[in-house]
């Protein structure tokens, strides 16, 4: 009898428990479903124009499928990071996202932005080849230490390029003895961060070793620079042209090409690269800042997007760097699976400030033009 008396409220109070999980499962429910309706409601179209550098990071289905879970999807076309500044329809994009913070500064100035931020950065390399290592290594240029290609003396390889010596000319070359000039295959300075980068490291080198900070430093430094632009020839307008023809081409066309580092990587860690494709390290080296300028309010929501852990470690397996020391330490290990080194960088030059770079682009131009009318 005492037993039946229990089993009754027993009953009642499991009936009422699952009464109130039903209820509290049916809310949850709605609540999920609710957010879900809203982010559906929010979903956005963000255009983005990028420098070349960036296109299949944007593109990783990773990314996608991580901005496609906060209501963002991407419509991403290419420039040159300082052509992007320049385009005429620039207003009609939510986000640019160029290499270099005088680009992006540049970029700011024009629009009017208010929200700008780095995203992660890169150090600038040189790509080359193991028989040209070889032979910078035989000339006092190029030191390897624990798998790492240091170029150990840049002021040096600078004065090699600026005596207009061939490489044939150099002492202890036998696997490259060709009539073509030394030099560092760069971008077009006018167009793409890149170029920028080269003529900032160089115009520091020019000048003693110190920032540019004056204009009669910033002149000088640009007559001295100017040469090594003319002397190329053409010159790609963004940062994938001349790392293409390294790839596809080889040696023959591009000894030395002035890259981002996360361009080497992302071939290394993506694909793979050629067993005798190396990297160079310069001493000093310049750091390149990948910034996104937020130009509307769904760009703001993308820039907020891409700080995301998930989205700064997709970025980490295209080789670039972030305040992460977790990530950097990823990267190392990945590309260490590939054979290859990723040193710490501790020998960094800053660039001249924006107006004074402008200075020394406006400067290479003028002789480049005056180059230009005065060939027959």
């Amino acid at each position: 009898m005492k037993l039946n008396k229990l089993i009754g409220p027993l009953l009642g109070a499991l009936v009422l428990v699952g009464v109130g999980l039903a209820i509290w499962y049916s809310s949850l429910d709605k609540k999920e479903s609710d957010q879900a309706e809203a982010t559906a409601s929010q979903r956005i179209t963000v255009r983005v124009v990028s420098g070349s550098e960036k296109l299949n990071l944007l593109k990783d289905e990773r990314l996608v499928k991580l901005l496609d879970s906060k209501g963002i999807a991407l419509s991403v076309s290419k420039a040159g990071s300082r052509e992007i500044a320049t385009l005429a329809d620039l207003k009609s994009y939510d986000v640019a996202f160029p290499a270099g913070q005088p680009a992006a500064e540049k970029i700011r100035l024009n629009t009017g932005a208010k929200k700008i931020t780095t995203a992660f950065a890169t150090p600038m390399v040189i790509a080359s080849w193991k028989p040209i290592a070889e032979v910078l290594v035989a000339n006092g240029i190029v030191r390897q230490e624990a798998g790492i290609y240091w170029i150990v003396d840049m002021a040096k390889l600078f004065d090699l390029m600026a005596s207009g010596k061939r490489w044939r000319e150099l002492p202890g070359n036998s696997s490259f003895a060709v009539g073509k000039s030394v030099l560092i295959s760069t971008t077009n300075v006018s167009t793409s961060n890149s170029g920028a980068q080269f003529l900032a490291l160089g115009s520091y080198l020019f000048n003693g070793s110190q920032v540019v900070v004056n204009g009669e430093q910033a002149d000088a430094a640009a007559l001295k620079m100017a040469p090594f632009f003319a002397r190329q020839g053409y010159q790609e307008s963004s940062s994938s042209g001349p790392f293409e023809d390294y790839l596809s081409i080889g040696m023959g066309k591009t000894p030395l090409v002035w890259i981002y580092e996360a361009q080497f990587l992302e071939q290394a860690l993506q694909r793979q690269v050629k067993a005798d494709m190396v990297i160079l390290y310069p001493r000093p080296t310049i750091f390149t800042k990948h910034v996104i300028v937020a130009l509307s309010a769904p760009g703001e929501r993308f820039l907020e997007a891409m700080a995301d852990p998930q989205a700064l470690a997709i970025a980490g397996e295209y080789g670039y760097r972030s305040d992460d020391a977790s990530g950097l330490e990823h990267i190392k290990s990945n590309a260490k699976l590939k054979g290859l080194v990723l040193p710490d960088l501790v020998d960094l030059v800053d660039a001249p400030s924006y107006d004074l770079l402008e200075r020394m682009i406006l400067a290479i131009e003028a002789a480049r033009d005056a180059t230009t009318a005065g060939a027959p």
